[in-house]
């Protein structure tokens, strides 16, 4: 076993970010307050190709928040991939509306979008889909179905900062998207979240539920339930310097994918992370899936990996329907094997060439390939 145990992620933190975060903790009170936040949610815009953005405390706020600005309420049906994080169906939940659970693609493991057209009803007010891992999804057929039965759509571009669906970014291909800087994705604000929209109605929506749902013209009168997701000006500036810092951090991603792919793609029975052709893939995790019969399950993989070798790894997530608080609205055979056989491999940036040739070395020596 090594020394130290190799971990699945890790962000990158370098002078920069301390002098900002430094700037932030000694001169961002007073009026002052928000100059970062500012300065984060301008360049953030900018950089995804929309006109607005918010700041929020997670991106799961994020996507309450831009449930709420659309108003998806109670009797409401929002379509949702079953293999995802809880937290895009929890957020449907959380407005009263029914996530209905749908399949995924088996090569980009993002939502299949026949399924969606087949589980389109006439209480379907959106579609939440998700760019698992990374790869963007189907957005162009997505938005179709959107528009042929006046949807509105929200991405989940979590896991997607720095990818590109033909020439846009993920986050500039919907009604409203919210992304995660939360510590274990490419960039990091501790926790952390982001909405952005072109539509200033959504825009300023959104804005009030966050502060309460106070009167926005600046008093404390409120005028109805609303909620508190903000982040905080030392987050912010973290996250800007995170920012400006975005193509190197994307880029090493890309370069552990290629380390593990030249190593592993020629392995039979061994399925990685794809990028079609008009997308480009972030590769915010790199994974493995099983996809033919070893000596040892996905489990029994990991537990060696870790006990055996001192390499750490993590399941791909549970279908969503698995869990009490969610119904099962159809059979989504693609997520559940995905569940029982994917890997998400150490991907975080300080991972060397030399890790990678130790990582799959044990796992040829498990797999006995």
């Amino acid at each position: 076993m090594t020394k130290k145990m190799i971990l699945t992620a890790g962000p990158s933190i370098t002078q920069k970010e301390l002098d900002y975060v430094a700037d932030a903790a000694q001169n961002g009170w007073n009026e002052k307050w928000n100059e970062y936040i500012k300065k984060f949610e301008s360049a953030f815009a900018a950089y995804v190709g929309c006109k607005y953005a918010l700041a929020t405390s997670s991106c799961t706020g994020a996507m309450h928040l831009a449930l709420l600005a659309l108003g998806i309420h109670e009797e409401d049906e929002v379509i949702v991939p079953d293999l995802a994080w809880v937290a895009t169906a929890s957020a449907v939940k959380y407005v009263g509306a029914k996530p209905v659970l749908v399949d995924v693609l088996p090569d980009t493991w993002c939502i299949d979008p026949q399924c969606i057209k087949e589980a389109i009803t006439e209480k379907t007010r959106a579609i939440m889909p998700v760019h698992l891992y990374g790869h963007p999804c189907e957005m162009d057929e997505i938005r179709t179905l959107a528009q042929e039965h006046g949807l509105l759509v929200i991405e989940d571009a979590a896991q997607a900062i720095g990818s590109l669906y033909k020439d846009k970014r993920p986050g500039a291909l919907s009604d409203v998207s919210c992304f995660s800087f939360q510590g274990a994705k490419i960039m990091v604000t501790g926790e952390g979240g982001m909405l952005v929209t072109d539509d200033v109605k959504i825009f300023e929506k959104a804005k009030f539920y966050n502060d309460h749902g106070r009167d926005p013209k600046g008093s404390f009168w409120i005028q109805e339930v609303g909620f508190k997701y903000k982040m905080s000006n030392i987050q912010a500036a973290l996250g800007l310097a995170q920012l400006e810092r975005l193509d190197d951090l994307v880029q090493k991603k890309k370069q552990v994918y290629q380390w593990y792919h030249e190593r592993l793609s020629t392995i039979p029975g061994i399925g990685l992370n794809v990028q079609r052709p008009y997308t480009c893939n972030n590769y915010w995790m790199s994974c493995l899936v099983l996809e033919g019969n070893f000596y040892v399950t996905r489990d029994e993989l990991m537990k060696q990996l870790k006990e055996e070798y001192g390499i750490d790894s993590r399941t791909f997530y549970y279908p969503v329907s698995e869990f009490a608080p969610f119904e099962k609205s159809f059979i989504t055979p693609v997520s559940h094997q995905l569940s029982s056989r994917g890997i998400n491999l150490p991907s975080g940036y300080a991972i060397t060439e030399e890790n990678v040739d130790y990582i799959v070395k044990s796992i040829r020596n498990i797999l006995k390939v």
